[in-house]
């Protein structure tokens, strides 16, 4: 009797553009890195998972270092792309600090590969810092909209760097715990962050001394 053939069996790969190509291996290395971290990841690994051979990777990228490089640019600017689209929008300080919270969950419930690249300490050489980049990058368009309230209120504006930086360094960390919970709803995970938040600039002390000392 005849047993039946391996519906695998010979079946020619999928021809792709250059650009196609690119992005699938992208797309392969993101969910690997995400997964099992760059050094646990193999160049085999990624090429058995694209069903193309090694060389191919080596073609397009030049090994796993300028994969992961490139992979960990293309989830920063999607995150950045996301975070300069809400607080370019006119709104009040509560509104925008909104927005920033929703961007960040909103793309750790979407884009939760991505992010988990982003947030592990980059390995390689060449990459601009990672996660911390972020932050900072972040924090340098929220500053401008604390800089304006600051004047308004007569807050000194200096200050707004060292508060930009606690606010969105704030919303990442609350971020990175609900990558692995998710819970509660994002929602209200980002109505605490922004209670905390708004409750806390609007009542700044204009010039704060530390209690427990003279």
């Amino acid at each position: 009797m005849s047993t039946p053939a391996d519906p695998g069996a010979g079946r020619p790969r999928v021809r792709m553009t250059g650009a196609q190509r690119r992005r699938q291996l992208l797309d392969v290395g993101r969910e690997l890195f995400a997964q099992r971290g760059y050094e646990a990841t193999s160049i085999e690994e990624i090429a058995a998972r694209a069903d193309v051979s090694k060389p191919v990777v080596y073609e397009h990228f030049g090994g796993k270092e300028g994969l992961y490089a490139v992979v960990v640019d293309r989830e920063m600017q999607r995150l950045l792309d996301r975070f300069t689209s809400a607080l370019s929008m006119s709104g009040h300080p509560r509104e925008l600090l909104e927005r920033a919270a929703l961007v960040l969950l909103d793309y750790i419930e979407e884009e939760a590969d991505g992010f988990r690249v982003l947030v592990r300490d980059s390995p390689v050489a060449g990459t601009d810092g990672g996660f911390s980049s972020l932050i900072s990058e972040v924090a340098s368009k929220v500053e401008h909209v604390l800089g304006d309230q600051f004047r308004l209120r007569g807050y000194d504006p200096a200050l707004a760097e060292l508060y930009s930086q606690a606010l969105v360094g704030m919303v990442a960390l609350v971020g990175q715990w609900w990558l692995d919970t998710r819970s509660p709803d994002k929602r209200e995970v980002a109505a605490h962050l922004v209670n905390l938040a708004y409750h806390g600039l609007s009542h700044l002390e204009p010039s704060p001394g530390l209690a427990g000392r003279p």
